[in-house]
């Protein structure tokens, strides 16, 4: 599992994963001086440690190089929140206080996950099988309850 990004780390690789293309060390600069007061060498000495780091790779172009990040933003995320996860001593409570601190909108996208993971197939089981529970507790006793026989 990767270690957090720093918030310098954090704020080239924002770019980086914004722009998805190969990159320059004068473009990140000037696009971080937008915000902040920030030497070239120090964006080059970031994008280098970024390089060290695995986050991204680069290419020479002429006595330059370009960056390309090797994975998303998404799945960055991912693996921190799955670290996270894995060092609880409760994996079930970590998520239920997980899930209570998402908003209606977080745990739309959650349910929306969830149903992408699972595939189409095992959507349309659930909700058939979803439907099967409902019509029995509408008619208990029906033919339905016992397989058709």
């Amino acid at each position: 599992m990767p270690r957090p990004l720093g918030e310098l780390e954090d704020a080239v690789m924002t770019r980086v994963w914004k722009w998805n293309r190969p990159v320059t060390v004068r473009e990140v600069l000037e696009d971080l001086q937008q915000e902040r007061s920030i030497a070239y060498t120090t964006v080059m000495t970031v994008l280098d440690n970024l390089h060290q780091k695995g986050w991204v790779r680069r290419e020479a172009e002429g006595r330059a190089y370009r960056y390309e990040a090797v994975s998303t933003r998404a799945a960055y995320a991912a693996a921190l929140m799955n670290d996270a996860w894995s060092q609880s001593d409760n994996p079930a409570a970590a998520l239920v206080a997980f899930f209570g601190m998402m908003s209606d909108e977080q745990r739309q996208a959650l349910r929306d996950a969830v149903r992408i993971v699972q595939g189409p197939d095992t959507a349309e089981r659930h909700e058939e099988r979803e439907g099967r529970e409902a019509r029995q507790e509408e008619n208990p006793g029906s033919v339905a309850d016992h397989g058709g026989r």
